[in-house]
């Protein structure tokens, strides 16, 4: 039975499921729902368990959320690791791993969308990175539409956008002051606390060896790139996608 993941090409937490099938070899399929049916896509294909994607098809099981799926990848694949071996640093990257869920993820996604929304072509960019002209059209006969209800879904305004962001500039000062001599989150390592921090920092920060990535982004969101690219952090984020 093929592994199917049902993903969103645009999302950070999407990209933390693709990264861990990547980084173990793991052969699957890849489905992409027709943006605005997504989150009826995800309740399709997790059995009305979950409302958005990634959504893994793994030994007749249907996995949703990113950090589950590495757990179900883990046990499905052992080989080559994401969790450490040992007991502490273990509960360190899993409690890393949440924190930047939690704290970076949405944060990063609120800001984005609210300067992102308004700009039909800059939408599209981001939803498609194949052209899809069919697809664009439907996206921009219903953007108003769409625009207000992804607002509405994530919490999107002027001040929730600004405090985003300085939460975004937060998290990359949490990822340099949890970085350990050997250069990774938890142990010597890399492990799942260095995959989520770095995929979720995308597509802010956004590696050459980040598939999907924007051709480009609004104003707002370059500049947010170009200031956290200049960090240690923002580095440390291109080295992990370079290395693994």
């Amino acid at each position: 039975m093929a592994v199917v993941l049902w993903h969103i090409e645009l999302s950070h937490y999407n990209e933390k499921a693709r990264w861990a099938l990547d980084y173990k070899r793991i052969p699957h399929v890849r489905r992409v729902p027709i943006p605005g049916l997504h989150g009826i896509a995800a309740l399709v294909a997790s059995r009305g368990a979950q409302r958005r994607l990634p959504v893994l098809e793994l030994d007749g099981r249907h996995v949703g959320d990113s950090t589950a799926i590495i757990a179900a990848l883990e046990a499905y694949k052992p080989e080559p690791p994401l969790y450490p071996e040992d007991p502490d640093e273990r509960a360190r990257a899993l409690a890393l791993e949440d924190w930047f869920d939690e704290e970076l993820g949405p944060n990063l996604r609120r800001y984005v969308w609210h300067h992102t929304l308004p700009d039909d072509d800059a939408t599209a960019a981001a939803l498609f990175t194949s052209p899809s002209p069919g697809r664009e059209r439907m996206l921009r006969q219903g953007s108003a539409a769409a625009g207000l209800l992804v607002r509405l879904d994530y919490g999107i305004d002027d001040e929730r956008a600004a405090l985003a962001r300085d939460r975004v500039v937060a998290a990359m000062d949490r990822l340099e002051a949890e970085l350990q001599p050997s250069g990774y989150l938890a142990g010597d390592r890399f492990s799942v606390a260095d995959l989520a921090a770095a995929a979720l920092f995308t597509p802010v920060i956004a590696p050459p060896e980040r598939p999907y990535a924007p051709a480009w982004a609004t104003p707002p969101v370059q500049e947010l790139r170009d200031e956290l690219t200049a960090r240690p952090g923002g580095q440390w984020v291109h080295e992990m996608y370079a290395r693994h």
